[in-house]
């Protein structure tokens, strides 16, 4: 592995203010007012779905969530999907009939995993074609939405997202070091989520990490096979499962439950500390 340092990150509440958007917690900790947070939550949240849904066939896959946006590509035959018919392949109807998804372990036929594998091989170049251009993505009506919506959310949230990004993107810079996203929410969504808080830049789509299925203890396991015991492993996060992960791993934990603790992070960065 060419990285010497891998930083794990959890996203909610930790990268962005969501959750807490939702529930007017946010609001209520910062003075700003709750019904106002709890609708800027609410229209992010229809927007998240609404491109997981419209783009990234949450649809199809709701039920046949995977851990990362590989996992099934071994199931790919590599036929080209530039005039593939996703409506019409009788996919989605095969998946609930049979409940494929929902037993771990259990797969489906040869034709229909196929199926699934050219949905997630979409997806992913979906998310490689508009992660710098979500806008794009979106067409000019739901772009000014978008932007104002995040304008909105950054205004009340004091610039939170805007200091998380200063860390990630010092991070990224480095050709020794990497980001690493591990989420609990579902892949697909956690791509919507990652693809409209304009985060692809600094997570390429393969560290990408749902600990939906699986939990975040054995997300960590899967980085670490993945980049081997050399490299120095950071967590970054504000939740108790992502700390005991870390601890269970002898990683590092940088709890984040303010601004200042972006800011601090983003200096021990500068400083080189980190």
């Amino acid at each position: 592995s060419i990285f010497q340092r891998v930083f794990i990150w959890d996203l909610d509440e930790t990268i962005i203010v969501f959750h807490s958007l939702l529930t007017g917690s946010y609001a209520n900790r910062y003075g700003r007012d709750p019904p106002t947070s709890v609708s800027l939550g609410l229209r992010m949240e229809e927007m998240i779905f609404n491109l997981a849904d419209t783009h990234l066939f949450f649809n199809d896959l709701e039920e046949c969530d995977q851990v990362h946006i590989d996992d099934v590509s071994s199931d790919d035959n590599g036929q080209d999907l530039s005039t593939y018919n996703f409506g019409t392949d009788g996919f989605p109807a095969a998946a609930t009939s049979a409940n494929l998804c929902l037993a771990t372990g259990v797969r489906g036929g040869v034709d229909w995993m196929r199926k699934l594998a050219f949905r997630y091989r979409r997806v992913k170049e979906i998310y490689n074609t508009y992660k710098n251009n979500v806008g794009g993505l979106l067409g000019p009506a739901k772009r000014e939405a978008w932007l104002q919506l995040r304008a909105e959310i950054e205004a009340l949230t004091d610039s939170w997202l805007t200091l998380a990004l200063k860390a990630l993107t010092l991070i990224h810079s480095r050709t020794n070091c990497v980001n690493i996203l591990v989420t609990t929410t579902q892949l697909i969504p956690a791509l919507a989520k990652v693809l409209l808080y304009g985060l692809g830049v600094v997570f390429p789509i393969e560290n990408i990490y749902s600990a939906t299925k699986i939990g975040k203890e054995s997300c960590f396991e899967r980085i670490v096979q993945r980049f081997g015991r050399k490299v120095v492993y950071v967590v970054v996060g504000d939740g108790v499962e992502e700390e005991q992960g870390a601890k269970k791993h002898s990683m590092p934990f940088w709890r984040i439950t303010s601004h200042s603790d972006l800011m601090a992070l983003h200096h021990a960065l500068e400083l080189e500390y980190l």
